[in-house]
């Protein structure tokens, strides 16, 4: 059974949590939150809660919210928020969990979601977990930013929203995304296919057009 996040091994001088992520340091500190937001309904589908995880490397220029770059920003991601959020999941209106940022796939990041996603998926297998995330899908499975956690954070999802937001690219237009480089993915469907599949939206959104029925 792996060793839960935050018990630290030793490898070449390094330290590394049981995910593999190296740090500098000795001690791996908790992962911090910045914002949860609930009964939200502009990230994701349906109505949701939203975690804002603390952390970013990106820095994408106007980024909507710098003040979770920070890692250390808001408070701490301990057992006692993991379980308010499971909490909130539990209405049956509630159709899922949100992932955002700062950068919920920085390596320390994945380390600290990867078993309160797996928890999420094991308790609500019906609901949908959707992450947003400044790495493409490309480079999350094959790229510089896999680690250890990856894979098992990927099983967890339904959606993910990849790609850095790009201010040439922003349309108020575009649902459930910033800018027009971004993909909305369907995750099991890509896992399954090999190759990236778009999440289908409903026509209605797909189209931008909005019909009046009186």
């Amino acid at each position: 059974m792996r060793a839960r996040i935050g018990r630290l091994r030793l490898e070449g001088g390094a330290a590394r949590d049981a995910c593999g992520v190296a740090f500098c340091g000795l001690e791996h500190e908790a992962m911090h939150y910045s914002t949860i937001k609930y009964c939200d309904i502009a990230n994701g589908e349906g109505v949701r809660t939203v975690l804002f995880v603390s952390g970013c490397r990106m820095h994408c220029p106007f980024c909507f919210n710098e003040e979770a770059w920070n890692f250390h920003a808001g408070n701490p991601f301990d057992a006692a928020v993991q379980d308010q959020i499971v909490e909130s999941l539990r209405p049956l209106y509630v159709d899922g969990l949100s992932v955002l940022g700062g950068e919920p796939m920085e390596p320390e990041n994945q380390a600290g979601l990867v078993d309160f996603l797996e928890r999420v998926r094991r308790e609500f297998p019906d609901k949908t977990i959707w992450l947003y995330s400044g790495h493409t899908f490309e480079n999350l499975t094959r790229g510089s930013g896999h680690t250890e956690c990856t894979d098992r954070i990927m099983a967890t999802l339904d959606v993910l929203v990849d790609g850095p937001f790009v201010q040439a690219k922003k349309s108020m237009g575009l649902r459930f995304r910033g800018s027009s480089n971004q993909r909305v993915i369907d995750v099991p469907a890509t896992l399954a296919s090999g190759e990236v599949v778009l999440w289908g939206d409903d026509a209605l959104y797909t189209t931008r057009e909005m019909k009046r029925s009186f």
